[in-house]
């Protein structure tokens, strides 16, 4: 961003993946969206080669090179049609002697339709239709194509490894090697068992895969389980998978494809990735689990060393932390809370997890002298008579135990998140509903993800089951500890 001495905002400029330059001459402008600026620039950016001689365009579903010294133009492709178009995503090598690109087969057409009962603008009632993929239904078919510009000759590209895409064509990481040696993108095949990332050759087209992550249920590519850092100095790729049952990272080399060590392990599940040191060859992340006898969707704070050694906790504490580090990554503020503990805020050392001094216990006595009551921590066993499923009570505030109260579920069963509140909150998001005079409970049953990969697949072919038994079985023992919860009266 830019300032004038005032510090009145003159312009901001959107890094690409190319270099740029930022031209200040005092001339102005037509103002644009940001979000139509950043897009128009980064598609700029992708077009014009390193070296500054080439651009690329689409023309007529085709791929149009343009000399840009002599404004000559050479077409790469002729074959485009409107039912197999080359699109303007390119991806120059480095070297600026290659270019990629993507060429998709579209999807047919299912239309779905609702009725919007009440328009502001007319009496009647309007039928909306959009296209919306179902089952089985054809998905648009992205493949990466690439050119020799000297020659200005496709170089073949077999999809052997990439059959089926589920992946949008604007999702799929692809990414030169510095010596513009190969690209690599991301491939996730429809069924989402298979997740690849795929090497191409730039000299023979030949596919290889670096990693070939396969599972027998489904693999998760989303909602903090799809990490993935490309470390170009020493060839290497840190991975995330739950291939041994637990989320956790992996380093790779990225030349053979061979996993050179498992860098976390253990019964816990790494729910983040905060940083990644490649000098210090250090990973920073939050985990889940990994303090025995705590609730295991409570966030703890790590750094561990790239070949699996050096675990080192910077937070402590039986409740739920959120970190900030200081500017210079010396010290961190740790915040630590539950549902029914007020936040606790500790200063210490980064390199150790070392308590410097406590700089704030929260007190919740006048919110209590309110009548508020914090929510209550239950544990009660699943389906399997094993598993700890956990969840929480909150009763109004003007509880009376002698009373019996109706039971409310408030139940999101989502099969990729966590939804029971952890940290402190005065509102719970659902206070609501316990002052009209019921307990309400909230609960993850199994299917729901933040655990192991054992509970997660539950929900796989499985989505009416809805964690619903482990449920069931946690309100009865709930209720059989407390007598006020009437459990003849159950909603959800």
């Amino acid at each position: 961003m830019v300032q004038d001495a005032a510090g009145k905002r003159i312009a901001a400029f959107v890094a690409t993946d190319a270099a740029g330059e930022a031209e200040i001459t005092g001339a102005p402008v037509p103002v644009k969206p940001r979000a139509a600026v950043a897009t128009a620039r980064a598609a700029a950016a992708r077009s014009r080669s390193p070296d500054g001689k080439w651009n690329a365009t689409i023309a007529s579903f085709n791929v149009m090179l343009t000399e840009l010294a002599t404004g000559l133009q050479y077409p790469l492709t002729t074959d485009g049609t409107a039912a197999n178009a080359y699109r303007d995503r390119f991806y120059w090598s480095p070297d600026s002697k290659k270019l990629a690109g993507l060429r998709v087969e579209p999807g047919e057409e299912h239309k779905v339709a609702f009725v919007e009962s009440s328009p502001a603008d007319r009496v009647e009632p309007k039928l909306h239709t959009f296209n919306y993929y179902k089952p089985g239904d054809k998905l648009p078919h992205p493949r990466p194509v690439l050119w020799d510009i000297a020659t200005r000759q496709p170089t073949p590209i077999s999809d052997v490894l990439f059959p089926r895409p589920f992946t949008e064509t604007g999702n799929i990481d692809l990414r030169w090697d510095r010596d513009s040696s190969r690209f690599v993108f991301r491939y996730n095949q429809r069924g989402h068992q298979v997740l690849r990332v795929i090497a191409i050759d730039a000299a023979t087209g030949e596919a290889k895969a670096i990693v070939d992550e396969r599972s027998e249920t489904f693999i998760t590519y989303s909602s903090g389980k799809a990490f993935s850092e490309w470390i170009e100095e020493s060839g290497e790729l840190i991975w995330m998978s739950e291939r041994d049952g637990w989320n956790h990272l992996y380093l790779y080399d990225t030349k053979t494809g061979e996993v050179k060590n498992q860098i976390t392990r253990g019964e816990w599940v790494v729910r983040a990735v905060d940083r990644v040191d490649p000098v210090a060859r250090q990973i920073w992340f939050q985990a889940g689990g990994i303090v025995p006898g705590q609730d295991p969707y409570y966030v703890q704070y790590g750094r561990v060393n790239f070949d699996g050694t050096g675990l080192t906790m910077l937070t402590e504490g039986d409740g739920t932390h959120a970190l900030e580090y200081s500017p210079d990554r010396r010290f961190v503020l740790d915040r630590n809370s539950r549902v029914d503990l007020a936040p606790v805020t500790t200063l210490r050392r980064a390199d150790d997890g070392r308590l410097v001094c406590e700089l704030e216990r929260g007190d919740d006595r006048a919110l209590r002298a309110t009548g508020w009551r914090a929510p209550e921590r239950f544990v009660a066993k699943g389906r399997d008579g094993v598993t700890d499923i956990h969840g929480i009570i909150l009763r109004p505030s003007q509880f009376d135990p002698a009373k019996k109260y109706p039971v409310i579920e408030h139940i999101y069963a989502g099969p990729h998140g966590a939804f029971v509140p952890k940290a402190f909150s005065p509102q719970a998001g659902f206070l609501e509903l316990a002052e009209l005079g019921f307990i309400v409970v909230k609960i993850d049953g199994m299917g729901t993800s933040e655990r192991s990969k054992k509970f997660h697949d539950v929900c796989w072919q499985n989505i009416g089951d809805a964690g619903l038994p482990d449920r069931v079985n946690w309100i009865k023992a709930a209720a059989q500890a407390y007598a006020e919860m009437d459990v003849t009266r159950v909603g959800i």
